[in-house]
């Protein structure tokens, strides 16, 4: 639960994500309230749910009042079509709702730095569930020798627990002598399980466990020198198998990091549709991945990461087990039952299946995080060095106005990112703290209390 106190949410659209969220979240005895179109899905959930379902549509302004809109802490547009999640969530926010949430097409999510929905729509976040999930499938292939990752404020900034090479060339550095890129820092050091305090001086020893965060791009290359030799090896081979919107989000994460995979992709018209979008050394293939002479024409036995990533949860499982049998070394799919997720994941070494991500559960876990601000702050994960928190700046508190340098932080204290759900980087000495911004920081639990009196 994201935090203890209950709050009235509005949901428009009780479709596959949609319709997880309202019974997770009303499980969790929040006030939920559902607008979906479909009278049969709508009576469908009204049965299953601890909350109302109303049969209406998400843009009519009477649907809205009936939800009791402006009692609302907050509203999610969580239907399949742009439009319908725009206007709904315009709509809502001028007729008083608190927080609001709207779910986009991925690629109208990338469209946001030449058009800013957020800001002409007066959206509070907007996401898209394919690259959430893409983002979980993709940490694996992207992070191989990392313990930990955390993709933080939409991807903008991301937090990784790297292991140390004892033949890496930073082993016997300090962390001044390795001058590492702008807004790249270590923020905690775990040696033999204990925390080591954050130095210019410090130096870093072999099998050293660091809590490293930055933009993504810069971090990788910061990674491969705590990694011996792993500059100099090849990116590894990939295919995906469904060149869908969950595929499609997946290989543009994966080529930002310099990972080009094959996609198998049966219909010839989506093969047309984002071959020109691809780098050109991704390659998309009019091929079905469920056809066993296929994989072997591919050199699957070649391949380091297969990943299955169709809507057909069957086909997700059963490529992933041939591929496994074809000698694939590593298989991941996408399961958009959530609670099937679960249990391969649990029995992924049976099974043969490294991971499997749920749509559902990462939209779920994502907008949670966008939730904290009803409370004092939400805890991200935690950490031998302090737990990873996010908390919203309040006006008129300690923090609210002043350059980062400007505050006094508790010792221990590492501001990780700062910013708000689009926009965020690591914060430097020099910038601002806002109202509303959100904040992520590394904080030791015995100074959580004295870092809130700050924020809050």
């Amino acid at each position: 639960m994201f935090n203890k106190k209950k709050h009235n949410i509005v949901i428009v659209g009780a479709g596959e994500i949609g319709k997880h969220i309202a019974l997770r979240l009303s499980e969790e005895k929040h006030f939920i309230t559902v607008i979906e179109s479909d009278e049969a899905v709508a009576k469908e959930l009204g049965s299953q749910i601890d909350g109302r379902v109303i049969a209406g549509d998400g843009t009519d302004v009477d649907s809205l009042f009936e939800a009791d809109i402006a009692e609302a802490d907050f509203f999610i547009a969580l239907t399949s079509d742009n439009n319908v999640n725009q206007v709904s969530s315009a709509m809502a926010k001028k007729l008083g709702a608190g927080k609001v949430f709207c779910r986009v097409h991925p690629d109208l999510e990338r469209t946001q730095t030449s058009f800013n929905l957020r800001e002409n729509f007066d959206i509070d976040y907007i996401f898209s569930s394919e690259r959430l999930a893409a983002a979980e499938l993709s940490k694996s292939i992207r992070n191989p020798e990392s313990v930990n990752v955390e993709e933080l404020a939409a991807g903008n900034v991301e937090l990784q627990r790297v292991r140390v090479s004892p033949k890496s060339e930073a082993r016997g550095k300090t962390l001044r002598e390795l001058d590492f890129p702008d807004r790249v820092r270590i923020g905690g050091i775990i040696r033999n399980g204990k925390s080591i305090v954050v130095a210019p001086d410090e130096t870093l020893l072999g099998n050293d466990e660091v809590i490293i965060f930055g933009e993504p791009k810069r971090l990788h290359d910061v990674i491969i020198r705590l990694n011996h030799n792993r500059g100099k090896e090849a990116p590894p081979k990939v295919i995906i198998f469904g060149g869908g919107d969950y595929g499609f989000s997946l290989t543009k994460n994966l080529e930002g990091s310099k990972i080009y995979p094959r996609i198998f992709e049966a219909s010839e018209k989506r093969c047309e549709e984002i071959r020109d979008l691809l780098a050109d050394k991704s390659a998309i293939l009019n091929y079905d991945a469920t056809v066993i002479a296929n994989l072997k024409e591919e050199n699957i036995e070649e391949v380091d990461y297969f990943v299955a990533t169709t809507e057909m949860d069957q086909d997700n499982v059963m490529t992933c087990l041939q591929a496994r049998t074809l000698g694939a070394k590593k298989t991941i799919t996408l399961i958009h039952r959530a609670d099937y997720a679960e249990a391969i994941t649990k029995n992924s070494e049976n099974m043969g299946i490294m991971a499997a991500v749920s749509p559902r559960e990462a939209t779920l876990n994502d907008l949670r995080r966008e939730m904290t601000s009803s409370g004092n702050y939400h805890r991200v994960n935690e950490y031998i060095v302090g737990d990873l928190i996010l908390v919203t700046v309040a006006e008129n508190s300690i923090a609210d106005g002043k350059k980062v340098s400007e505050v006094k932080w508790p010792t221990g204290c590492v501001l990780v990112a700062l910013g708000n759900s689009t926009r965020a980087t690591t914060p430097a000495a020099d910038d601002d703290i806002k109202k509303e911004n959100q904040l992520f920081a590394l904080v030791p639990r015995k100074t959580i209390g004295k870092f809130l009196k700050l924020i809050k």
